[in-house]
């Protein structure tokens, strides 16, 4: 859509804030309010805005596209969210090992075993690991541990958290990015370990380079986003 607006602001409404265009409060595509939790949030919210050519381009806003997708769907089915986000904890990416070559393996345990340590201090949740390609059981506790975790959070930090387990394929990945285990880089080449070892052996053509760098971007938006969104 054409560009319809001149400017773009961030301004506090009441205890959370939200963005102006032309002083017209910003709503999302479901006609609900834009509320924010934070100013930080809010003001990235009105750069993207702002930086809009003649043509609106929504997907070049992934800050707006997240607050929205939390307000008019994550919201509204809570529970449901959660579960999905919890569900990647059970097939959690990091737990399913190479049994070859040697140096696969070895890189495997050298960046993903420090990951599941943590999460094991920092949650007591204890996730099993596995070389073969049967599911592996992970205990209920350990699971109902990381699904009290993820219920603490706000909604659209929520919504964060549903966009980096899909995009990173594991829950462990996401909450050490959440936590500041690691950052968004950091968990981009953890989920593409395997894909990088390959690519090392045999090289990828152009679009599967051009996949992987898209698949960053959205990383490191979401991860920012996240940050942002938590008060």
């Amino acid at each position: 859509m054409r560009r319809f607006y001149q400017q773009a602001r961030a301004i506090a409404a009441g205890t959370e804030f939200t963005i102006l265009l032309d002083g017209k409060p910003l709503r999302t595509p479901a006609g609900a309010p834009l509320l924010l939790p934070t100013l930080a949030l809010a003001e990235a919210i009105a750069a993207e805005w702002q930086a809009q050519g003649e043509q609106v381009q929504p997907r070049s806003m992934p800050m707006m596209q997240l607050a929205a997708t939390a307000i008019d769907r994550v919201r509204p089915r809570l529970a449901q969210v959660i579960d999905e986000i919890v569900a990647y904890g059970a097939t959690d990416l990091l737990c399913y090992r190479a049994e070859r070559p040697p140096d696969l393996v070895q890189r495997q345990e050298e960046i993903w075993q420090p990951l599941l340590d943590w999460l094991r201090q920092r949650y007591d949740a204890h996730l099993q690991v596995t070389r073969c390609v049967v599911a592996v059981p992970q205990s209920d506790s350990s699971l109902g541990r990381l699904r009290a975790a993820v219920a603490a959070e706000g909604d659209l930090a929520l919504a964060g958290l549903h966009a980096l387990t899909g995009s990173l394929g594991s829950l462990v990945l996401a909450l050490a990015i959440l936590e500041g285990r690691i950052d968004a880089e950091a968990a981009f080449q953890a989920c593409q370990l395997d894909e990088t070892f390959q690519i090392e052996r045999w090289g990828a053509d152009t679009e599967a380079m051009a996949a992987r760098e898209s698949l960053r971007q959205d990383i490191a938006a979401t991860a920012r986003f996240v940050a942002m969104a938590r008060v």
